[in-house]
């Protein structure tokens, strides 16, 4: 739903953008044409994101399909870059000797004042689900945006910021344009623009190649889990822990464990497998995959990981 929101509220904002671009011949929002428009293209990318990374493993991925959102979420925000920072920064350049005014600015702070609104209503729907899920986790909203795994929240979250910030930017630029009559002022607004949609890219794709790599889960998320497989009857302990991203919200667990009681191998075997269904029960584990601890293998302390 945050998504299919924002893809409507940018479809609608590049609409005006491009016609009131027209009208007043600004540099500012051509860029800020561009922009929505880019971010209309790449909520499709997300939506993509959202449906491959949801299917259900098979044979040939035992470990679901869930790399998938981080592919297109990549793919997205390479869009951002190219669509939306190459293309302000270079218009802007292109601008810089422009000495004609800005015809009707009242139609570009119309259009800017509407799309504030529409961006604004998406960019507070991502804000408060980022901080009820922040809150949950005991984190701040910023960190959790830019940790999470939900890479569509987190696009949504920094696009719309962007969004917000590039409209008082522009709209910035056209009042300078207004009142010094120095038409340049219009031209810095588009770059200024194009460098904030580059920062943001630049941080999206980070992101996303961190999860595609295999990036470590947070110390508060292995010290819970870890405490959750000790809180279970069948295991005394753990002495090894591997957890791993393989979607949004979805874990891949390997650990090593040491089985209450003194079972025979058969028992021990049938036991481990019980231990992994109800752990794969859990809506963010994807697989688990469990063997015994060696005796002598030091217990993992979780309190103070």
């Amino acid at each position: 739903m945050t998504v299919v929101l924002a893809f409507l509220a940018n479809i609608l904002v590049a609409i005006a953008k491009t016609v009131a671009a027209v009208i007043t011949s600004s540099a500012s929002m051509v860029a800020e044409a561009a922009h929505s428009w880019a971010d209309a293209g790449n909520e499709i990318f997300l939506l993509i994101a959202d449906r491959r990374g949801a299917k259900t493993k098979d044979a040939r991925h035992p470990l679901g399909y869930g790399r998938n959102a981080f592919v297109w979420s990549l793919i997205a925000a390479f869009g951002i870059f190219t669509a939306g920072s190459i293309v302000s920064i270079m218009h802007g350049i292109q601008e810089l000797s422009d000495t004609g005014p800005v015809e009707s600015p009242v139609v570009a702070y119309i259009v800017l004042g509407i799309a504030f609104v529409l961006e604004g209503a998406s960019f507070t729907q991502a804000m408060v689900r980022s901080r009820r899920l922040a809150q949950e986790r005991g984190s701040s909203t910023w960190d959790f945006v830019l940790e999470t795994s939900d890479t569509t929240l987190r696009a949504v979250f920094f696009e719309d910021s962007a969004a917000l910030i590039g409209l008082v930017l522009a709209g910035g630029s056209i009042l300078l344009h207004q009142i010094t009559g120095v038409a340049a002022w219009d031209a810095i607004g588009s770059i200024l623009v194009g460098i904030l949609l580059g920062v943001v890219a630049v941080i999206l794709i980070g992101r996303n190649i961190a999860f595609l790599v295999g990036t470590s889960v947070s110390p508060a998320l292995r010290s819970r889990v870890g405490t959750a497989l000790l809180g279970m009857d069948d295991i005394e302990r753990v002495t090894y822990l591997h957890i791993e991203y393989v979607g949004p919200n979805r874990l891949f667990l390997v650990a090593e464990v040491d089985l209450a009681g003194d079972a025979r191998e058969h028992d021990v075997a049938r036991r481990l497998r019980e231990v992994e269904r109800r752990i794969e029960a859990h809506d963010a584990v994807e697989t688990v995959v469990l063997s015994l601890s060696v005796d002598d293998e030091p217990s993992l302390d979780f309190a103070r990981a």
